[in-house]
């Protein structure tokens, strides 16, 4: 309370900027902790149980068990240390909902994930092969994924729409909810849903299975899936704008459904706020940096098919879907911390998670180009050159068209605000309601925990109106 009112009493205008600290966005802070003992170290504690664990597995497990299984429960043992490693020493990153240490570990499996992409780029293939095989005996009877979507494209019927709609296309419409949701934009997710059709029509000469029916593409990938999906995260984005963020302790809550309310509500973000990529006075680098989330995106989603491609591993495996679970758990503070980095030109670094995305994504295309030496001998380099000009070109088009929003719906701002009488010298002011407000009643929301790092809203300030409303909805929390 005391930092938002020192943050309030420092003028009643909204500067365009702030600079963010870096520690803000690699090593955030838990604030207003009230439940001490889920926020406290507890290293003796857990070191003492490691060490005790270790002495009951080493001298309980049978002497007679194979090398096979002993290098299988060794391996176990080795990832589950890496965990514990990650929740004591690695930063928090951008997010605290609901423990810190979950995102320590998101972190921690990222940086297993990319040292083991180091270790198999110095394997042959036939040797990475025979890993899986170790992994999955199964695998070995699973083969280049030759299924052909494009056929018997003019025989459109409601049975073979409907017999689309299986497991993979609710993967694929939840997946672009959740795209939406850590993006946080309209026109991004649909520049990166245009070009991914685009992306999918120039590499279709090496992967098969790109080969679509216009129907499917149109109807079912982009209007459907793409659409319903983008349209659904950003409902929900925009209901999480709306909501006031009053936490109050778990301990001041005195009926047990209040406290069950209130330990769900952990697993939902601190505070909320509107994210703005590009706005009309965006410099050449802002822009540029844009540019290459989009086509690292793009790189990053090749990946995924080439890897089942080359590697014979099927759709349903436990490998794709889990490299798959692992890319989206890591991307939300990935795009939260490249963001920053992107909007405010004081922040000079990445966040340690956005590196180590970079790094997998640029390992695994070295791998797929290494191990599919036969298969991109076959590219089509013209096809490929003119991929690369149309994203670009798209891509530029579809940021101009969101710099042109973003400068009407600031002219639009101005404009009320000059009618409403707070607005002077460039800088957009309080109102007398909101001024005459009761700083109880008023939200003096600090962007510092889970919420977007907006350039220009230090304080989040609420309209007379909208902070009525939302002074209604008081939620139980920290």
């Amino acid at each position: 309370d005391s930092a938002c009112s020192k943050m309030a009493s420092r003028g009643h205008r909204r500067h365009a900027s702030i600079h963010y600290d870096f520690r803000a966005i690699n090593e955030q802070k838990v604030e207003d902790i009230t439940l001490e003992f889920f926020y406290k170290p507890h290293t003796i504690t857990l070191l003492t149980a490691c060490v005790l664990g270790s002495l009951y597995v080493a001298f309980s497990r049978n002497d007679e068990a194979d090398s096979e299984d002993n290098i299988w429960h060794g391996f176990l043992c080795l990832i589950f240390f890496f965990m514990i490693i990650s929740v004591l020493a690695f930063p928090n990153g951008p997010f605290t909902r609901p423990h810190p240490a979950l995102w320590r570990m998101v972190f921690g499996l990222s940086v297993l994930y990319l040292l083991l992409l180091v270790f198999l780029l110095f394997q042959k293939l036939s040797d990475m092969k025979q890993m899986m095989y170790w992994l999955d005996p199964e695998l070995r009877k699973s083969g280049p994924d030759t299924k052909e979507y494009a056929v018997n494209c003019s025989q459109v019927t409601w049975e073979r729409l409907w017999g689309h709609c299986d497991i993979f296309m609710f993967a694929h419409f939840w997946g672009w909810a959740m795209k939406a949701l850590i993006v946080r934009s309209y026109g991004l997710c649909w520049t990166i849903s245009l070009t991914w059709e685009v992306t999918e029509l120039a590499f279709m000469h090496l992967l098969p299975n790109f080969a679509e029916c216009w129907w499917d593409q149109l109807l079912l990938d982009v209007i459907l899936c793409n659409g319903g999906g983008i349209w659904l995260g950003m409902v929900v984005c925009k209901r999480f704008e709306m909501r006031g963020y009053r936490w109050e302790s778990i301990k001041d809550i005195r009926s047990t459904k209040g406290k069950i309310r209130r330990a769900v509500m952990q697993f939902t973000p601190a505070s909320w706020s509107h994210t703005r990529w590009l706005d009309p006075k965006s410099s050449k680098m802002r822009l540029m940096a844009v540019y290459l989330l989009l086509l690292l995106w793009q790189v990053s989603e090749l990946n995924t098919f080439f890897l089942k491609h080359i590697l014979y591993i099927p759709n349903d495996h436990y490998l794709t879907w889990g490299r798959i679970l692992l890319i989206g758990l890591v991307s939300a503070p990935t795009i939260r911390q490249f963001y920053a980095y992107a909007t405010d030109t004081a922040c000079k670094r990445v966040g340690t998670q956005c590196w180590v995305v970079g790094a997998i994504t640029f390992i695994e295309a070295i791998i797929c180009l290494k191990f599919g030496r036969t298969l991109f001998a076959q590219t089509q380099l013209p096809l490929v050159f003119l991929w690369l000009v149309f994203q670009m070109l798209i891509t530029f088009l579809c940021l101009y068209v969101m710099a042109l929003m973003a400068r009407r719906e600031a002219k639009k701002a101005e404009e009320a605000a000059k009618l409403n009488g707070t607005y002077a010298n460039g800088f957009v002011t309080r109102s007398e309601d909101e001024n005459s407000a009761t700083e109880d009643q008023r939200f003096c929301g600090y962007d510092s925990v889970d919420s977007d790092f907006v350039p220009d809203s230090p304080v989040k300030r609420i309209s007379p109106v909208r902070n009525t409303r939302l002074r209604a909805r008081k939620l139980n929390g920290i």
